[in-house]
């Protein structure tokens, strides 16, 4: 018989076996998983691609000039720019991840809280955001910034625009190429080539007009698949939708309101209306993303009626949640198989992409899958257009070709959105690391966003509100905005000497620019203090001895950015004359 010793070392080897198995097995799973795509749902992606790329190309039209590259001709009606919005703010990534976020251990409906703040934002954005915007004919919200502010302006929150969109977008693209896993049992890296490529290709075809047609196609058909999956299940389901109902009820997976005032849960009533209500009074009323679209409409009237019509777009969300519901109740009823399982162990996130793979009819799943691939490619063919404008307006057209024609600038503008489309295909690859430090891809997607959108939206507030002051407040309002987001979200060793040494930076240039003004260093200073505090004070230890650093839910990084950057603007600033 063997001795203890002899029973130990087997152990051992087993465990050193079945690492490497379980590895293995997750790929050999998803490519089981992907088995069941049948060459009938392949098609149905095809001949969709197809049918939206002409379609978008038979609707833009002749691109002429630089109005109907970048504003469509601003003629496009409200209805077909509303559904753009929609498309673009829920993506491919909400309408996966939306569903699982219910059907994970422990999960519910309270991330429909941050419904309230968002329509809210719409209605300030449609009655105070927009008539400033059509006062005069700009192509972005950074020439008005620049108008109010000053040239130095421009160029600064044009910045921000650049590296906040590669930020959430490059994330974004990286959530889908992961769910499409299931389908393609590709790597992730291979998902977002393809992803990037056609995404190029149908920028440069149409412009933003066949970016608003191919979105508003989007967001139809992901109405249309959110129903067919819920109507899937209720019928499939013994007792139907009052059988997942009462069942998901049961599970406590309806509940919907969460009045903790813990500030590090996210989904609570008070992140919805404030840190929600913040974060799309940026997004959609200072991001070029979307105040491009708002622009491309006849009049301020239509853009008002897009952006607050947008808000239905929570209905569909809260129907996604209420589908992921039903997707637990389906899988109590029918349990997921042995590749499921270990798909789902390895990673939520893809219950969905299983469910419509592996449960709904083909060519229906073949549609839905093609829907999510485009509504991909419309995430990043959005951003292409809008980096691509934003671009010819701050750097080419005044320093390499000032006095060229709109033909040529059309021209330039499509070797411009390649460069930017092998960027963001770059990042979004990268993006597999970073998603590491997040607790689940929907905040890594919207964590992303906060680095840049409190700066921007407290800029565009030092703007529009009647503040008085220059741009000079904003060399230290700014970076420090995005310094305290940075210094929230990472605490290891080197974010700390990162956030020190910038701090020390910009305490030399505060005493360098503002010698004169000794109560204005103060200010900076006390700014800098905060972000110190907040990158490097401990609040408390681990029962294993590990520091406990300050935190913050993401939705309150939006405030604090905003409220960072518009204090110290004001207070740092000299009056205008």
């Amino acid at each position: 018989m063997m001795g203890k010793r002899g029973w130990l070392l087997v152990l051992v080897v087993l465990l050193a076996l079945a690492i490497p198995c379980a590895a293995q097995s997750v790929d050999e799973a998803l490519d089981e998983i992907a088995g069941n795509f049948t060459v009938w749902d392949w098609l149905v992606i095809v001949v969709y691609l197809i049918f939206t790329t002409v379609l978008g190309g038979l609707l833009a039209g002749k691109q002429a000039s630089m109005k109907d590259f970048f504003l469509g001709g601003r003629r496009l009606p409200w209805p077909a720019v509303c559904g753009s919005i929609i498309a673009t703010e829920l993506s491919a990534a909400t309408f996966l991840i939306a569903p699982a976020i219910v059907f994970s251990q422990g999960g519910d409906m309270t991330y429909i809280q941050l419904a309230f703040g968002t329509i809210a934002a719409r209605f300030v954005i449609g009655y105070f955001f927009v008539p400033a915007y059509y006062r005069r004919e700009i192509y972005s919200p950074y020439e008005y910034m620049g108008h109010q502010l000053g040239p130095r302006v421009r160029g600064i929150t044009t910045g921000l625009f650049m590296i906040g969109g590669i930020l959430a977008q490059g994330a974004r693209v990286y959530i889908v190429a992961k769910a499409l896993q299931v389908i393609t049992g590709t790597d992730v890296a291979t998902s977002i080539i393809i992803i990037g490529t056609v995404s190029i290709g149908w920028t440069i075809m149409g412009g933003i007009t066949t970016v608003i047609w191919t979105d508003a196609i989007q967001c139809l058909l992901f109405v249309f698949g959110a129903i067919a999956a819920l109507v899937f299940a209720a019928t499939t389901i013994d007792g139907g939708l009052a059988t997942i109902v009462s069942e998901a009820h049961a599970a406590g997976k309806l509940r919907v309101i969460n009045l903790s005032i813990d500030p590090k849960q996210a989904y609570t009533l008070w992140c919805g209306l404030i840190g929600f209500g913040v974060l799309t009074l940026a997004s959609h009323g200072t991001d070029q993303l979307n105040v491009q679209r708002m622009l491309t409409c006849r009049s301020a009237g239509g853009a008002r009626k897009a952006i607050i019509f947008s808000g239905l777009s929570q209905v569909l969300t809260y129907l996604l949640l209420f589908v992921g519901a039903a997707v637990y109740v389906y899988y109590r009823h029918f349990p997921l198989s042995g590749p499921e399982q270990v798909v789902v162990n390895d990673d939520s996130m893809k219950i969905f992409a299983i469910y419509i793979v592996n449960v709904m009819p083909p060519a229906l799943s073949g549609l839905l899958m093609a829907a999510i691939f485009a509504a991909a490619i419309s995430t990043l063919d959005s951003l292409l257009a809008a980096l691509s404008q934003s671009t010819i307006s701050l750097l080419y057209k005044p320093y390499f070709k000032p006095e060229a024609s709109d033909r040529h600038y059309v021209r330039a503008s499509r070797v411009i959105v390649v460069i930017w489309g092998v960027l963001l295909t770059a990042f979004a690859i990268s993006c597999d690391t970073i998603a590491q430090s997040y607790a689940d891809l929907i905040q890594f997607a919207l964590a992303m966003a906060a680095y840049t959108y409190g700066a921007l939206l407290g800029v565009f507030l030092l703007a529009f509100l009647p503040t008085n002051r220059d741009d000079l407040g904003l060399m230290w309002g700014v970076p420090l905005s995005m310094l305290v987001v940075f210094a929230l979200n990472w605490h290891q060793t080197i974010p700390k000497w990162i956030v020190a040494i910038t701090c020390l930076i910009l305490f030399v240039q505060a005493i360098r620019h503002l010698r004169v003004h000794p109560v204005r260093i103060v200010y900076v200073v006390l700014g800098i203090a905060l972000v110190l505090v907040v990158s490097l004070g401990v609040v408390g230890r681990t029962p294993e001895g590990e520091p406990i650093y300050f935190t913050l839910a993401w939705p309150w990084h939006f405030p604090i950015g905003t409220a960072m950057t518009l204090v110290l603007g004001y207070l740092v600033g000299n009056k205008r004359p």
